[in-house]
């Protein structure tokens, strides 16, 4: 669907918008790309209200749990605080399959070591290995 390339030192959850506005699923016959996902399912990590209000504006369901902090933080503020967000735990038990995916992508050594050095040849390097892996019977 997309990739992205960041410094190692870069965490995921930040990157999710930029992410989320690279995907372009072409439609079989005619139309314009599908942009916008059906779902989304993240850890704690992308649990920010920056993530959450774009997914809201967007109309993009979600399964994301809210860390103790902001629970406690949104409670501690009575009625202004607003609603707990919605958690599906069936649905977010599927979200193994995704780290398990970047698991088996990481077993190619190139891509778990990054010996390139420039991103435009890393890019290939992780387009590559998705492919193989997509391609795997």
């Amino acid at each position: 669907m997309a990739l992205l390339i960041t410094p190692g030192q870069w965490g995921d959850a930040p990157q999710m918008i930029e992410i989320l506005d690279r995907i372009r699923v072409p439609r079989p016959l005619v139309g314009r790309p599908r942009t916008r996902p059906d779902h989304v399912s993240g850890d704690k990590a992308y649990s920010s209200r920056r993530n959450r209000r774009y997914l809201r504006r967007r109309r993009i369901k979600h399964t994301i749990p809210e860390p103790k902090d902001q629970r406690a933080n949104r409670r501690r503020r009575g009625s202004a605080g607003g609603r707990p967000a919605g958690f599906d735990r069936e649905r977010y038990r599927r979200r193994n399959e995704v780290e398990r995916t970047i698991n088996r992508l990481k077993n190619s050594r190139a891509v778990a070591t990054r010996y390139d050095k420039r991103a435009y040849v890393f890019h290939g390097t992780v387009t590559a290995a998705a492919v193989r892996l997509w391609l795997r019977p």
